[in-house]
């Protein structure tokens, strides 16, 4: 039988958002019932109530989320009811191009849940990236949940299935931070500061912190920076040279996704070294290069899409690494909400007041 619990809801494009009464069905074939405990409160979430990623309202919002599966479905052999899960939004398929080529952090053809969960008036509600986790329970498939040591407290947890890994991911993953190399960070909110401890994880020499908010850079110090730089008192590209014996960073991870901070990046990374961009532009956003500045500087210039991360591998390594003390999860939650208070955490994460708020169920 379907059960009836609260969740937040953005049901028309730049309305506060609010509380309602949310329809969970009963889990089908490949798909489980997660009480959710604890779900951050991420910048995308934000993106769905302007209207940012579709119009396909209303949204059920929140997707950094972590809690007890209840209850699954039909061939479901990966979790079981009581495990401790992460919910990812990158349930890979394992036979897309990408899967069988070996790159299953890539899969195009990801998994969610095939019903739909609705309000009580039987309208369908888009869950996002197809999860949907500030509410009591929600309903995803199964390979959106990646389960890991339940000694990890949920409102840690919860972070790494979404911006937390999309930092980590981008420092380690994408661009291939290794021991003894130089990074610069240009941003450092949840996903620039992940960065920051994922490059401090690496082994890292020079870990450089950017940002215009000395508040974000003496944040950005308690997660491994061993400088900062002040971007409106100090030009990026010469304050990061300063700091690398006139070279440049072997890798510099944007996390703002704007054109003026990707350009400083570009020329901000050492000869043949990497640019991670793992900031989200916007669709009108462009960016111009002089093509011979391309080439001669030789390197990559990547994409971090979800730290290109796969859960399965990633999400147990993280959480164990946390439960040694080597990875200090706990310092991104700045506050604990309810349900009713992510309309305010909003304001407060778009002020920059708070690394993340994270709503406890």
């Amino acid at each position: 039988m379907s059960q009836q619990v609260r969740g937040v809801v953005a049901l028309k494009k730049g309305e506060p958002v609010s509380v309602e009464t949310i329809i969970v069905p009963d889990p089908g074939p490949g798909e489980a019932v997660v009480q959710v405990q604890a779900c951050g409160v991420c910048h995308t979430d934000l993106h769905y109530r302007e209207g940012g990623i579709n119009d396909e309202f209303p949204f059920l919002l929140g997707h950094e989320a972590a809690g007890i599966v209840e209850s699954v479905g039909e061939g479901v052999t990966d979790v079981a009811p009581g495990d401790f899960v992460i919910l990812n939004w990158r349930a890979v398929d394992g036979t897309c191009r990408a899967c069988r080529r070996g790159e299953p952090w890539y899969c195009f053809s990801t998994h969610n849940a095939a019903q739909k969960m609705t309000l009580e008036s039987g309208q369908e509600l888009s869950p996002a990236l197809g999860i949907g986790a500030f509410v009591e329970k929600t309903l995803v498939h199964s390979g959106q949940c990646t389960k890991v040591n339940p000694a990890v407290k949920p409102e840690v947890a919860g972070l790494l299935g979404c911006g937390v890994m999309a930092g980590i991911g981008a420092a380690i993953n994408t661009g291939g931070v290794g021991r003894g190399d130089s990074i610069a960070v240009i941003g450092c909110g949840g996903v620039g500061d992940a960065a920051i401890a994922g490059a401090r994880l690496a082994g890292a020499a020079t870990i450089i912190a950017i940002d215009v908010d000395d508040r974000k850079l003496a944040w950005a110090k308690e997660f491994g920076a061993t400088h900062t730089i002040n971007s409106r008192e100090q030009d990026i590209v010469e304050g990061v040279q300063a700091l690398t014996d006139g070279n440049g960073a072997n890798v510099v991870v944007e996390a703002v996704g704007r054109p003026e901070t990707f350009k400083a990046a570009f020329y901000a990374r050492d000869l043949a070294g990497t640019v991670v961009l793992v900031g989200v532009p916007t669709p009108d956003m462009t960016v111009e290069l002089p093509l011979a500045d391309v080439f001669g500087r030789g390197g990559a210039t990547k994409s971090s899409w979800y730290g290109d991360c796969l859960p399965s591998r990633d999400f147990p390594m993280l959480v164990d690494l946390h439960l040694q003390g080597r990875l200090p999860l706990e310092k991104f939650v700045t506050e604990t909400i309810a349900l009713d208070g992510v309309e305010a955490a909003f304001a407060k994460m778009h002020s920059g007041e708070v690394l993340r708020s994270v709503v406890l169920l």
